[in-house]
């Protein structure tokens, strides 16, 4: 029989007494829940979450990034990708006049006869994650104040944390094209700027032959008040202005950058960089309406193949900077993280 505690005994306990007495109230497979009056220390800085098919990045607990790759999903993809000052989402998981457009996400359509791009049957193609991991951290500790001001984007990063995806890209009947493994990592240069480094390493398993693809590789779908039918700016690196001043132009990095939706006091941003030893030109795809890609398969003289078992390695990054791209200075981002070794 369970003894009723008074309130004269609940004085007399101390503060594990009384836990230990609660927990023994409760019913057998019963969680035990505690409230917090104040944030917990492991809150503080960089932390990352591995919940079986995604995996959740926050800095000083505010959301950062997430990853999806649940099984029933056409690939995984990036999503959100918050802005360093309102924590409002820089991508979109769905959006017209594409609403398969997800997030930030690597896919191929068409690709030896399957469509790993679009919505429709995960039997026409599908990208499926074979186990994600985390693989490093350094969370910055208690020195990790978004507040503080303490960093640069020219300087050593306030905190870094990388995970990793094993994939394989397949259709029912049709083979498997690809096999993938990618690393992210995510690093915090100051309280403005978070730079996501991603790397893929593509391995064949087919012959592949690629004629024309437009909906090709990486690629990003921006928050729509971000986008210029919306009021916002697309740029490059070049000083290329609008779809029609960067599509189909060469640059080191192009984005997408403008007024927040309910806070038009703050400019936030999201740009994709380009590594010079992605193994072609860095030509792109944009739209006013939000999506580029770094592509090179919708602007091809000829064919490009890949040979069963040859591998290619893609490197791009994605900086989520407040300010326009010169306050955020992306240049000297785009300088120091081609410089890196990380």
């Amino acid at each position: 029989m369970t003894r009723k505690l008074t309130r004269r005994h609940l004085l007399g306990l101390s503060g594990s007494a009384v836990a230990a007495w609660g927990a023994a109230q409760l019913a057998p497979g019963q969680a035990i829940a505690r409230d917090f009056t104040k944030p917990v220390p492991q809150a503080t800085g960089l932390t990352v979450y591995l919940n079986g098919a995604q995996v959740l990045a926050r800095w000083n607990n505010a959301p950062l990034l997430g990853y999806r790759a649940h099984p029933s999903l056409k690939y995984p993809y990036l999503a959100p990708l918050s802005g360093p000052i309102t924590g409002l989402s820089l991508v979109t998981e769905s959006a017209l006049p594409y609403p398969h457009h997800r997030g930030a996400w690597l896919g191929c359509d068409p690709l030896n006869g399957g469509d790993y791009w679009t919505d429709g049957a995960l039997e026409r193609g599908r990208i499926g994650s074979l186990g994600l991991a985390i693989v490093a951290a350094d969370d910055g500790g208690s020195d990790a104040d978004a507040g503080s001001g303490g960093g640069s984007s020219a300087g050593a990063p306030l905190a870094r944390a990388a995970f990793t995806d094993r994939c394989r890209w397949e259709r029912q009947g049709g083979g498997a094209p690809f096999e993938d493994e990618r690393r992210f990592t995510i690093s915090v240069l100051d309280d403005r700027v978070r730079l996501i480094d991603c790397r893929f390493t593509l391995r064949a398993l087919e012959p592949i032959t690629i004629r024309s693809a437009k909906h090709s590789f990486f690629a990003l779908r921006a928050a729509h008040d971000i986008s210029p039918i919306y009021g916002g700016v697309l740029m490059n690196s070049e000083g290329g202005v609008g779809a029609a001043g960067t599509y189909g132009k060469e640059a080191r990095w192009c984005g997408y950058h403008g007024r927040r939706q309910g806070r038009p006091d703050v400019v936030e941003g999201i740009a994709f960089l380009i590594h010079p030893d992605t193994p072609w030109r860095p030509i792109w795809f944009t739209r006013d309406y939000g999506h580029l890609s770094p592509s090179p398969f919708n602007f091809l003289d000829r064919p490009w193949s890949i040979e069963k078992g040859e591998t290619i390695e893609l490197r791009y990054a994605m900086a989520l900077h407040a300010g326009d791209p010169k306050e955020a200075q992306l240049d000297t981002v785009y300088r120091r993280w081609i410089g890196s070794q990380t």
